[in-house]
């Protein structure tokens, strides 16, 4: 079938004239092609002449502008050398290096003909540092510490890094508000002086101290317990008042085993922070704490896994029973109790766990000392480390654990209390790291020591011994060898004293104390009977431990003494010179929760001293001392003593006047000094007696003011007799001599002032004597520096 189509002529003469336009957009496209690759030829053939020319070699480098520093230093420290490819970042890194060196202050590298040209400006040589402004910390601290330092090269960076290094050692020293700022002179020949001007500003106090969270104790018991104090104005000796971030962090240690030892076992620190005022002048100090219950103990027992240990004999050891109030102290004694009985039976690697089991609903807490077969480490070696002056024995002698003993963690920490205990070092930490065996450890004993000698001198006031002056200088470690020395001179109107001693803490290598003293007493009993005494000799003493807390000691004395009458109504105590021998012993025994101020235990002296048989007097006294203390509430603390002595003549004789017993004034409050006792009728002489009991009854008193005042209030009672002289020369009626009971009432303020210390004693008499004589009040104040 045919079909045809009918094509418009127009239109055929139109297509053919597009087909004409179409081939000539195509061939000139192709010439713009064409041109375009000419262009882009030229230019790469253009970049490639330019490259050929940057890499060329460097023919030659020139150094200019060097005064001190040769050219080949200058070249040493460049990248880019002598015949390599000049290289743009080659070139900029050399630069950097030269910078880097820390010799040059300007760097320039410029191209001149194939070569490079090196221009260098050189830092300036230093020749002074110097310090103004500073008071506080003196200029061999500072420049000891100072990274920059004379015929050095001078750097803004090292000036920099200074500034920051004095600045930390201000805010060390509580100084916070320091601000420093380096000055430079320049001097001829390229050469400048260095001075930071300082200014300290106040040392940074501490405003306020607060406690968040705390029930149990308020504000000012916490803050009692911790070392940081807040600023006050009796404060000017002290450096507590001020911050210190490491302080900080030992006071929530306190805060800790306060609480842990007071019940509160669940107690933690949850932050303590530090917030300066705007001036930089004080810190707001904050303990964010969490008390938790209190609890108390449970039944606890002893657990061993080592069948061999018999647990029956060591469940005595064990220093809690029910019922007591918990106490984390009680624990760690238990643990050093336990290891040692253990280490005495054979049992060198047993390893003691105190773990604890609460019950909350009741608030108790069982504890179980699991013994187990601990690894068989060895001690291979004890190095010790900051002992500049101290020598090594005198640490290691204190030390529990020695090399090649069987390492024991319990004895570890009682020897880092030895060492903190000799009062020779600001710090002492000790480390352990794995020895050259598996079965082998060394342990690193780390120390910070600090000033042991003390020069001290006092002026003060009493009123009964008037004017007092004091002076004295102790070396608790004499040349580095834990030797103690103490020369002490006192003089008032009624007493004098000197005396010098000498105690070497181990002699021959044990824990034996030996020592010597020299002294010189002279006693003005002129307003007590008219009487002067004078005492001269020399001493001898050893001491050793019997236990942890007990320990004995043994002396021998030998003096000459003399008693002079200054009147000749004292016809009852006829003068005398006399030489004596005394030997004695004195234990003690000592369960206190401290020393110096403890608010619960006791400790207990005993001692006699014999005179004879190669003096030329004979006698046998004994003395009593026990003390007691116990908290009955907080801040309220109940503490009795008793003491007692009694001397006699065992070869029938009469006791010399200066070897009786004389009390009053601080041994008897509400009585004058020899105040009761014997006496002389018709003359009021005091005579001294043979036997006494004394004891007090006090309860401390809160005042309600910060502990670290250094104040305190006690109300007490004193109570006792004294009695019994033998003189056969007395006349029967004109001596009153009566074993009679004595009582005194009354209030006793002390404080420890920044000047020394202070007292106060107010006491009325409840029941005397007669012919007794009574003081309403007594006081003593002084002054050491």
């Amino acid at each position: 079938m045919s079909v045809y189509r009918k094509t418009n002529p127009t239109n055929s003469t139109l297509d053919f004239k597009g087909m004409i336009m179409r081939f000539q957009g195509f061939r000139l496209a192709v010439f713009f092609v064409f041109a375009c690759g000419l262009s882009f030829g030229a230019h790469a053939q253009e970049a490639g002449e330019g490259a050929t020319s940057e890499t060329e070699i460097i023919q030659f480098i020139r150094v200019e502008g060097t005064q001190r520093v040769e050219e080949e230093t200058v070249r040493a420290y460049m990248v880019v050398r002598e015949g390599m490819v000049d290289d743009v970042d080659m070139v900029d890194q050399s630069v950097k290096t030269l910078f880097a060196s820390g010799l040059f202050s300007d760097v320039t590298i410029r191209r001149s003909e194939g070569g490079l040209i090196v221009s260098v400006v050189e830092n300036p040589i230093v020749n002074r540092v110097s310090f103004e402004g500073n008071g506080a910390i003196n200029d061999n601290t500072l420049t000891d510490e100072a990274e920059l330092r004379p015929r050095q090269v001078y750097t803004r960076a090292r000036v920099q890094d200074d500034v920051e290094r004095f600045i930390e050692i201000y805010r060390q020293s509580g100084y916070f508000a320091s601000r420093i700022e380096p000055k430079v002179i320049q001097l001829p020949q390229n050469r400048v002086d260095v001075i930071f001007e300082i200014n300290e500003g106040p040392i940074t106090g501490i405003r306020s101290i607060n406690f968040v969270g705390n029930k149990a104790f308020d504000d000012d018991r916490l803050r009692e317990e911790i070392i940081t104090s807040e600023t006050r104005w009796w404060r000017f000796f002290a450096s507590s008042d001020s911050y210190d971030p490491d302080r900080l962090n030992y006071d929530r240690q306190r805060l800790r085993r306060v609480y842990l030892s007071k019940g509160y076992a669940d107690f933690r620190v949850v932050s303590s922070s530090a917030e300066l005022t705007r001036n930089g002048e004080e810190f707001f100090v904050t303990f964010n704490i969490e008390e938790g219950e209190l609890f108390t103990f449970a039944n606890s027992r002893v657990r061993s896994t080592v069948e061999t240990i018999e647990i029956d004999a060591l469940e005595g050891a064990i220093e809690h029973v029910e019922g007591d109030r918990y106490d984390l102290r009680k624990i760690e004694d238990t643990e050093d109790a336990l290891t040692k009985l253990l280490g005495e039976k054979g049992f060198a690697f047993a390893d003691i766990r105190a773990r604890t089991r609460r019950d909350r609903e009741n608030n108790l807490i069982r504890v179980e000392y699991v013994i187990e077969e601990g690894p068989r480490v060895y001690v291979e070696r004890i190095n010790i480390n900051g002992n500049d002056r101290t020598h090594d024995e005198v640490l290691r002698r204190e030390m529990r654990i020695s090399e090649g003993d069987a390492f024991n963690r319990v004895l570890l920490e009682r020897s880092r209390r030895n060492l903190r205990g000799l009062g020779y070092f600001s710090s002492v930490d000790i480390e352990e790291s794995p020895g050259s065996e598996p079965d082998k450890t060394i342990i690193d004993v780390n120390v910070v020591e600090q000033s042991t000698g003390e020069l001290t001198f006092g002026i003060g006031y009493s009123s009964a011994e008037n004017v007092t002056t004091e002076f004295a200088i102790a070396e608790r470690n004499l040349l580095g060898r834990g030797q103690r020395l103490n020369l002490r001179v006192g003089v008032s109107s009624e007493v004098q004293r000197y005396a010098l001693n000498f105690t070497e803490p181990f002699f021959l290598d044990r824990r034996v104390a030996a020592g010597f003293s020299l002294f010189n007493t002279e006693n003005d009993y002129d307003n007590e009977a008219n009487l002067e005494t004078r005492s001269t000799g020399v001493g001898g003493q050893v001491a050793f431990p019997l236990s942890e807390d007990g320990r004995l000691s043994l002396f021998v004395n030998l003096s000459e003494d003399e008693l002079t009458n200054t009147s000749s109504s004292s016809l009852v105590n006829p003068g005398y010179q006399v030489f004596k021998e005394e030997i004695g012993y004195y234990y003690s025994i000592d369960k206190r929760d401290d020393p110096i101020d403890p608010t619960d235990g006791w400790n207990f002296g005993f001692g006699q001293d014999l005179a004879g048989p190669a003096g030329d007097i004979s006698y046998l006294r004994t003395t009593l001392i026990a003390n007691y203390y116990h908290e009955i509430a907080e801040g309220w603390v109940f503490h009795g003593r008793a003491t007692a002595g009694l001397i006699y003549d065992y070869e029938g004789g009469v006791i010399n006047y200066s070897d009786r017993f004389f009390k009053g004034g601080s041994t008897f409050r509400g009585f004058d000094r020899s105040g009761i006792g014997p006496r002389q009728v018709s003359t009021g002489y005091a005579l001294g007696a043979n036997r006494y009991v004394v004891g007090t009854t006090e309860v401390s008193l809160p005042l309600g003011i910060p502990k670290d005042v250094g104040m305190k209030a006690n109300a007490f009672i004193d109570f006792g007799a004294l009695g019994d002289t033998d003189s056969v020369s007395f006349v029967a009626n004109d001596i009153e001599d009566e074993f009679a009971f004595r009582a005194t009432t009354g209030l006793s303020i002390s404080w420890r002032s920044p000047f020394g210390p202070v007292r106060f004693d107010f006491a009325r008499a409840l029941v005397k004597e007669d012919y007794d004589d009574t003081r309403f009040f007594r006081f003593s104040v002084g002054t050491r520096f």
